[in-house]
């Protein structure tokens, strides 16, 4: 369809190996629930403080989660999608690597691969270098080197810097949310750890130049809604970071009603396309230097237009 980059989400399997997954709770992205020989992994952890109930990767091998498929984690908004549910395998980080570079070769263009690392700090907490297990993939599949363009980002820093510190050749993106503080900040330094909000003031992005490349932040960072979904925005963060340097990409920009600044809305469920080109016109123009789509062909046609 024309992306310039995949972006897949990792976390980690017991025996070690990197699972293509959005979270680590698996219950609502894979047919597990109605697989009666796992019904007894069903537990309850805090995982980045949060308490959740579900079955985990960390509780399973990689042979194990090969068996599962995959489902729709929004299947009344995404009811189109929700038809292959339980007829595609979950992916290792090996395999959208592999996938990547023969749709490069195919395409005969460079397709690039940005790297989402969930949950480092959790999983240090359960014995696994997140760091080291990603160094030994991407130079073990040949994407360390700058073979193919390769973006790593994290909502954490310390991975971040871990990474940069092995020599994997890429860009290096800290990921920021509109409220909240980073896990491993947090974890470091309780409640004196920057929240991201602090971290996308001027005086955070200047402790960001030359650490790492850019961020990439949620929307409503750029868009600044109000309590009644009027946008107050685009703010000063694309502006302020470009000025330091620092290259801005926001998530996530999607048609659905669900997901679109109240006054974007139409009068459709939540499942109905709003307006969302003309959200999405004020994050182009606010001038960021990327977007994260669910939908590639409308993002694609809309913002290279």
């Amino acid at each position: 369809m024309g992306v310039d980059a995949v972006e897949p989400d990792i976390v980690v399997s017991r025996d070690g190996v990197l699972v293509v997954r959005h979270e680590n709770e698996i219950g609502s992205t894979t047919d597990v629930s109605t697989r009666r020989e796992f019904a007894d992994r069903r537990t309850t952890k805090t995982v980045d403080g949060a308490e959740l109930t579900g079955w985990f990767t960390e509780d399973f091998t990689w042979d194990e989660l090969a068996t599962l498929r995959c489902r729709e984690r929004l299947p009344k908004i995404r009811a189109g999608s929700a038809t292959f549910d339980d007829q595609q395998p979950v992916l290792r980080l090996r395999d959208v690597l592999d996938l990547v570079r023969a749709g490069s070769l195919d395409q005969g263009r460079e397709i690039g691969v940005v790297l989402e690392i969930k949950h480092a700090t959790y999983f240090e907490g359960l014995g696994w270098d997140v760091a080291a297990l990603v160094d030994a993939e991407l130079r073990d599949a040949g994407w360390a080197r700058g073979e193919l363009p390769l973006i790593v980002e994290s909502f954490e820093s310390t991975v971040l810097r871990r990474l940069q510190a092995r020599g994997i050749r890429g860009t290096y993106i800290y990921l920021l949310e509109a409220a909240g503080r980073p896990f491993d900040l947090l974890a470091a330094q309780g409640k004196a750890a920057l929240t991201y909000k602090q971290t996308a003031a001027p005086a955070g992005l200047d402790a960001l130049a030359g650490v790492v490349d850019g961020i990439s932040v949620d929307k409503r960072m750029i868009l600044a809604p109000d309590r009644l979904g009027r946008m107050t925005g685009p703010t000063s963060v694309v502006a302020d970071a470009h000025a330091r340097g620092l290259q801005v990409f926001t998530w996530t920009c999607r048609p659905e009603n669900a997901f679109l600044v109240g006054q974007f809305r139409s009068r459709g469920d939540s499942a109905a396309f709003g307006d969302w080109e003309a959200e999405w016109s004020v994050i182009r123009d606010a001038g960021v230097d990327g977007v994260f789509v669910d939908h590639a062909d409308l993002g694609v046609g809309f913002f290279r237009r």
